[in-house]
């Protein structure tokens, strides 16, 4: 039997109307698309924000070195065994970066200093106002210690 998507394929799948015909606030309602893999989310990406992930990407990687790249939700991210460590995104007008509750808490203040805006488990950014590439590390460092991998 053939595997439903392999590596690198792309699916595009409808978001919108839910439950029985009752609209979603929170969902487009414009195509989305399911990546599979991390080339393929950054090229499917706004291109104005590809270069602030491919940068975003390769900070995760040396700081993750012994991670595996994987996507889950249609995220690309970076495990260690079964614990995602560090993700990324990227949104109609701005780029994330999502670690452990615990990291962003512990980082609450340079994320402050830098002008960044949090959420509970997220840093949000633009090419115009970029994440620090120290504060990445930090945040990805700190979640990693508090996953335990």
């Amino acid at each position: 039997m053939k595997p439903c998507l392999s590596e690198g394929d792309v699916v595009e799948t409808r978001w919108g109307d839910h439950n029985g015909g009752a609209s979603n606030p929170y969902l487009p309602k414009h195509v989305m698309t399911m990546i599979t893999d991390h080339d393929a989310y950054i090229a499917a990406a706004p291109e104005a924000f590809r270069p602030s992930l491919e940068r975003l990407r390769s900070i995760l990687a040396r700081t993750l070195p012994d991670a595996e790249e994987m996507v889950a939700y249609n995220m690309p991210g970076f495990a260690i065994g079964s614990t995602v460590v560090a993700s990324y995104a990227a949104f109609s007008r701005q780029c994330g970066l999502y670690v452990l509750a615990s990291a962003i808490a512990d980082h609450a203040e340079g994320i402050a200093a830098a002008g960044l805006k949090a959420t509970k488990t997220g840093v949000t950014f633009t090419p115009r106002r970029p994440i620090p590439d120290d504060l990445v590390e930090r945040l990805v460092r700190s979640s990693r210690q508090d996953a335990g991998a």
